[in-house]
C-alpha cells in the first residue's frame, strides 16, 4: 500500500494522538489516589460522553459476543442531526465512507471496508430491528428517511455477525428510536432548527407511560434550499410506537413510521463546470420523491427462565417517484427550437411491497457447569417490486408525474420469496474464553415478469434461485481489566439486483450464467476501557467474489454488445482504530479527544472490464470509492453547562471506475476523486434540564469538494458537496 505525503502526515498525526492517549493513560495510573477520590457515578456521566462502545454479548434474541460491534448515542455527540451529516453521525465508527449527495440529508449514503455507499445498500438496514430496505433482493437501498432527532443511538455489527440477521457484506446497521418516558404519563420534546440556505426544521414528539402502555409519537416538517442554485427539499416524517406489557414475561409493540420528501435535483457537473462554479445547476426540472411507510408488530415472550422468543412481522410499502430530463451533463436541458418548448421528461415509478416475518429464539443452557447460549430462527420474505420506467412525461418545470403518452418502456415485476434458517451457539469453553459457531441456509427464488418495449422477452433471465449455506465462527477472550480480544470469520453474499439483470437497451445482454456475488469477512481485534481510556483496534479482510460489471464483444452483424456478467474478484484488507481519552479539568470541566481511523487497501485480485472494444485485466487496480485512508479526529471541552467541540475529517483520493482512470471525461463520470479534509465546529449551552441550544458550523474552511462520481441516480457526473454552512438548534423537553 502506498500513501502520498498528505496521507502520511495525516496517518502520523493519528498515531501521535494514539501515543498521547497512551501516555496520558500511564500518567493516570500513577495518580491512583486522586482517581479514587472521584464520585464514580457522577464523574463517569460527566466525562465519558459520546463514546463509541461495543454492544453487550447478548441483546434481546441476538448474540453479539466475539463480533466487532459499535454503538453511538446521538444525543451525546456534536453532530448536525437535522441535516444528517454522515461524517459527524458516524465520526466515532472507523472506516465509514460517506457519499455526500445533498446537504439536506435526504439520504444517508455510507459504506465500510471498500463497499458501495449508494443508500447504504451493502448493509442490512434496520430500525428497532425492523428491516427498512425497500427490497432486499431487488433494490436493497433504503428510501425510508427517518429524522435523526427520533433516534436514540445507532448500532453497527460488522459482517462477521451476518449469519443471525442476513448475509450482507457490510453488516447490520440498526437505528434505535427513542421511547416514551417510563417514569411519567406525559412528556413533550420539541427540536427546532434554522440555518443556512433557508433551513427550517421542526421535530415534535410526545411520550410517556400509562399503566401497562408505553407510547411515543413524533412528526417532523423540514424545508431547505440547497448549496447549489435551484436545489430545494421539502420533507415530512411521522411515527408512532405503542408497547403494551401485561406482565414481566410478555410485551407487544406496534409501530408505524412514514417518511416522504420531494427533492428538486440541481443536476450533475463535469470537471470544468465544477472548477468554474461548484454551486451552479444544470437541471431545473428534475425531481425525486420517495414516500415510504414501515409498519410492524413485535412480540417478545419470556417462555421460561432461560428461554426467550421474539416474533416480528413488518413491511416496507410505498413508492419511489422521479421525473427528470435524464441525459448526460453535456446535453443541455434547453428549449427545443422545433417545438418552442422543453423536451419531454422521463417518468419512473417504483412500487414497493416488501413483507418480512422473523421468528427468533434465544436459549440458555448448561454444559457441565458452564452456561451456553443458542439463538436460532426463521426469516421469511415475500417482496414484489413493481417497476414502471421510461414513461414519457410532460414538458413542464414543476413536479408532475403525468404521462403524455400511455404505457411504459419498462413495466416489470420482481417477485421474491425467500426462507432463511439460522442458528448460532455461544460456547463458554473456559471462564473467560467463548467460541461461537453459526450457520445460515438461504432458500428462495426470484421471478421476473413483464415487458421491456425494446427487448425480446425471452432473452433475459426470468428466474433466479437463491439456495446456499453460509457458515461462520467467532472467538472472544475477556481479560480481567475490562479488555477483550476478539475475532472471527463469516461468509456473506450479495444477490443479483434488478439493475444487474435488466438490460437498459437492445445493445445490452445479460449473461445467462450470471450469479450472486459471494465472499467472506474476517477480523481480529482488541478493545476495552481502563479508567478514562477507551479503545477498539482491529484488522480485517473482506473477500468479494463475482463482482458485477460489464464486458464487451462484437456480434456477428457487427454490433458492439455490452455483456453484463461477473467481472471478477476483489480483496480489501486493513485496520480500524478507535481511541478516546477523557481528562477531568477541575471540578466542573472536562476535556476529551478521539481518533477514528481506517487504513485499508481495496484491490482487484482477478478481474477484467471493457475499455472501448477491448478487455483489460485490472488485477491490482483500486476498487471504486474505496479510499486508502479515512481519519476523523476531534476534541471537546465542557465547562459546567457549556460545551465546545471541533473535528477534522480526512478522506484520501478514490477512483470512479475499475480502470482507475485519472483524466476525467467530458461528462465527469470517470476520473480521480481528489482527497479532502474538512473542519466542523459545534458549540452548545444547556440552560437547564428543559432547554438546550446548539450552534453547528459545518465545513468551516469552505472546502469545495465532491465525494463520488455516480454512474446512475441522480445522474452520471460530479455532485458537489456543501461548502460552509451553519445550523442553530433549540431543544425543549418538558
Amino acid at each position: 500500500m502506498q500513501l502520498n505525503n498528505q496521507e502520511m502526515k495525516q496517518l502520523l498525526f493519528t498515531f501521535l494522538i494514539v501515543s498521547l492517549f497512551a501516555n496520558g493513560h500511564l500518567y493516570a495510573q500513577t495518580q491512583e489516589d486522586s482517581v479514587k477520590l472521584l464520585d464514580s457515578v457522577t464523574i463517569t456521566s460527566f466525562l465519558r460522553q459520546g463514546l463509541q462502545e461495543s454492544l453487550p454479548d447478548e441483546q434481546g434474541s441476538y448474540i453479539f459476543g466475539g463480533k466487532k460491534s459499535e454503538t453511538v448515542r446521538f444525543r451525546d455527540i456534536p453532530a448536525d442531526l437535522t441535516n444528517k451529516i454522515g461524517r459527524q453521525l458516524f465520526a466515532k465508527i472507523p472506516g465509514i465512507f460517506v457519499y455526500d449527495m445533498d446537504g439536506a440529508g435526504n439520504q444517508v449514503n455510507i459504506a465500510a471496508r471498500g463497499l458501495d455507499p449508494h443508500r447504504g445498500w451493502e448493509f442490512n438496514l434496520r430500525r428497532d430491528g425492523i428491516i427498512t430496505a425497500s427490497d432486499m433482493y431487488g433494490y436493497p437501498a433504503s428510501h425510508f428517511s427517518m429524522p435523526m432527532e427520533s433516534i436514540e443511538r445507532v448500532e453497527l455489527v460488522r459482517g462477521t455477525g451476518s449469519l443471525q440477521y442476513g448475509a450482507q457484506f457490510g453488516g447490520m446497521l440498526n437505528y434505535v428510536t427513542k421511547r416514551g418516558d417510563s417514569s411519567r404519563p406525559f412528556s413533550v420534546e420539541s427540536i427546532n432548527s434554522a440555518g443556512s440556505y433557508k433551513l427550517l426544521s421542526s421535530y415534535n414528539a410526545i411520550g410517556g407511560s400509562i399503566g401497562k402502555l408505553r407510547y411515543y409519537a413524533y412528526f417532523q416538517r423540514k424545508s431547505r434550499d440547497g448549496y447549489r442554485s435551484v436545489e430545494h427539499t421539502d420533507a415530512e416524517a411521522e411515527g408512532i410506537s405503542l408497547t403494551y406489557t401485561p406482565s414481566d414475561k410478555f410485551n407487544i409493540k406496534l409501530d408505524w413510521a412514514r417518511s416522504a420528501y420531494t427533492y428538486r435535483i440541481p443536476g450533475m457537473l463535469n470537471d470544468s463546470m465544477f472548477h468554474a462554479d461548484p454551486r451552479q445547476s444544470t437541471r431545473s426540472r428534475n425531481y425525486f420523491n420517495p414516500d415510504i411507510q414501515v409498519p410492524s408488530i413485535n412480540l417478545n415472550w419470556q417462555l421460561a427462565a432461560q428461554t426467550q422468543l421474539q416474533l416480528i412481522s413488518s413491511a416496507v410499502l410505498g413508492r419511489r417517484n422521479s421525473v427528470q430530463f435524464d441525459k448526460p451533463v453535456n446535453i443541455q436541458d434547453s428549449i427545443n427550437s422545433n417545438t418552442h418548448a422543453y423536451n419531454n421528461r422521463q417518468v419512473d415509478i417504483d412500487r414497493f411491497n416488501s413483507y418480512t416475518t422473523e421468528l427468533r429464539v434465544l436459549q440458555h443452557y448448561f454444559l457441565g457447569k458452564r452456561m451456553n447460549s443458542l439463538t436460532a430462527g426463521l426469516q421469511y420474505m415475500h417482496n414484489d417490486l413493481h417497476r414502471t420506467q421510461l414513461g414519457v412525461g410532460t414538458t413542464g418545470s414543476d413536479f408532475d408525474l403525468r404521462l403524455v403518452q400511455p404505457g411504459w418502456g419498462r413495466d416489470m415485476h420482481f417477485n421474491t420469496r425467500n426462507l432463511a434458517v439460522f442458528a448460532e451457539n455461544r460456547f463458554q469453553v473456559l471462564r473467560n474464553l467463548f467460541v461461537n459457531l453459526g450457520a445460515r441456509l438461504e432458500m428462495g427464488e426470484t421471478r421476473m415478469t413483464g415487458v421491456l418495449s425494446y427487448y425480446p422477452e425471452d432473452q433475459f433471465p426470468v428466474n433466479i434461485r437463491h439456495h446456499f449455506p453460509l457458515f461462520g465462527a467467532n472467538i472472544s477472550y475477556k481479560l480481567r481489566n475490562q479488555a477483550e480480544v476478539y475475532g472471527g470469520m463469516a461468509q456473506a453474499y450479495r444477490p443479483m439486483l434488478f439493475k444487474d439483470l435488466v438490460p437498459s437497451s437492445v445493445y445490452e445482454k445479460v449473461d445467462p450464467a450470471i450469479k450472486d456475488a459471494k465472499g467472506y469477512n474476517a477480523e481480529v481485534g482488541f478493545r476495552g476501557h481502563s479508567g478514562a481510556l477507551t479503545w477498539d483496534v482491529s484488522g480485517f479482510l473482506l473477500s468479494y467474489q463475482n463482482k458485477f460489471g460489464t464486458l464487451v464483444y462484437t456480434a456477428a452483424n457487427g454490433d458492439i454488445i455490452t455483456y453484463r456478467t461477473n467481472i471478477g474478484d476483489a480483496l480489501t484488507k486493513g485496520a480500524e482504530i478507535y481511541v478516546q481519552y477523557d481528562w477531568r479539568l477541575g471540578a466542573y470541566a472536562a476535556f476529551s479527544a478521539f481518533t477514528s481511523t481506517s487504513v485499508m487497501q481495496a484491490r482487484y485480485t482477478h478481474a477484467s472490464v471493457k475499455s472501448g472494444n477491448n478487455l483489460v485485466n485490472i488485477r491490482g487496480n483500486r476498487v471504486e470509492s474505496a479510499p486508502d485512508l479515512i481519519s476523523r479526529n476531534g476534541v471537546s471541552i465542557r465547562y459546567k453547562k457549556a460545551s465546545l467541540s471541533a473535528s477534522y475529517h480526512y478522506t484520501s483520493k478514490t477512483y470512479a471506475d475499475p480502470l482507475n482512470t485519472e483524466k476525467p471525461n467530458a461528462t465527469g463520470t470517470v476520473g480521480l476523486v481528489p482527497s479532502y479534509g474538512l473542519v466542523d465546529v459545534n458549540a452548545g449551552y444547556r440552560f437547564n434540564n428543559h432547554l438546550q441550544v446548539r450552534v453547528q458550523v459545518n465545513n468551516l474552511g469552505n472546502k469545495q469538494y465532491f465525494t463520488k462520481r455516480p454512474s446512475f441516480y441522480p445522474g452520471p457526473g460530479i455532485w458537489p458537496s456543501d461548502g460552509r454552512n451553519m445550523t442553530v438548534t433549540a431543544e425543549i423537553r418538558l
